[in-house]
């Protein structure tokens, strides 16, 4: 099985190249992909195919010659992920399978377009950012009081007074599962400047990890909930920084996106 590992602002991904939808892949073998210490390592999967290829899975993405089957470390499917779709978009062009500009990308969220040159950061169109109202959930006998935030996936942007890194993050948020029925990516984030936020989060199916870019999308969109007008913001992360632009309901997110490696896995690991 050929791979490439990349990572946008420290959240990582193995890279599967499948334009003919040929791998069966199974949460089993994700899992394994994804161990850190018996496997190569990562927060979750990238399955480069064909959106003709992938049949129902792109669902409305038709459009799009590229679908993005995205996979949580756990072998669990999510419909989107933001740092992962700009990683997705830099192999294509690095592959020579896209050429840099503008174009979609097909995800179980729906169109999401891309816009990258040769090198540096990419950007992408996150769709719209629905704050649907007040959530909680607790950690270690603490109760954090959030806002529901759509992405295209689940959140719970949850502010917090003191700094993002003395929290303990070592086990899973508790939250009602009435509330979040499909699991919930828990966010906590703290104002440090004029639309400056700096976060972490748990994200379902993958532990802490050191980014999430649907999350920095949720937190910017809670942060911004009330205020009129577009507005850009800053967000820090422990991977890095990216940047969140919202306006009219809309939200693009932009930052890095590095191919480190790329090799195959050995016959019969899998």
């Amino acid at each position: 099985m050929r791979f490439v590992k990349g990572h946008g602002t420290e959240n990582d991904f193995v890279i599967l190249p499948d334009p003919d939808g040929a791998l069966d892949l199974t949460p089993e073998a994700v899992a394994r992909l994804c161990d850190r210490r018996a496997g190569i390592g990562a927060d979750g999967v990238l399955r480069v195919v064909r959106t003709k290829a992938a049949g129902d899975e792109a669902g409305a993405g038709a459009d799009a010659e590229w679908f993005m089957d995205y996979r949580n470390a756990d072998g669990s499917i999510a419909e989107m992920c933001g740092n992962g779709i700009r990683v997705f978009a830099r192999y294509l062009v690095d592959a020579g399978l896209a050429a840099p500009g503008e174009w979609d990308v097909a995800t179980r969220a729906g169109l999401r377009r891309v816009t990258l040159g040769a090198s540096g950061d990419v950007s992408a169109g996150m769709g719209p950012a629905g704050v649907l109202g007040p959530g909680e959930a607790s950690m270690a006998g603490t109760v954090f009081q959030g806002e529901r935030v759509s992405v295209g996936n689940p959140h719970l942007a949850c502010r917090v007074d003191g700094p993002v890194a003395a929290l303990d993050l070592s086990s899973a948020p508790a939250f009602d599962p009435a509330v979040f029925p499909a699991g919930v990516n828990v966010e906590f984030f703290r104002t440090i400047g004029e639309r400056h936020l700096e976060m972490r989060v748990y994200e379902r199916g993958s532990g802490e990890t050191r980014s999430c870019g649907t999350g920095t999308v949720a937190v910017a969109a809670a942060a911004a909930a009330g205020t009129a007008g577009p507005s850009e913001w800053t967000v820090d992360v422990p991977g890095g920084r990216v940047t969140v632009a919202l306006d009219g309901g809309t939200s693009r997110l932009t930052g890095p996106a590095v191919l480190v490696a790329d090799g195959e896995t050995r016959p019969g690991w899998i």
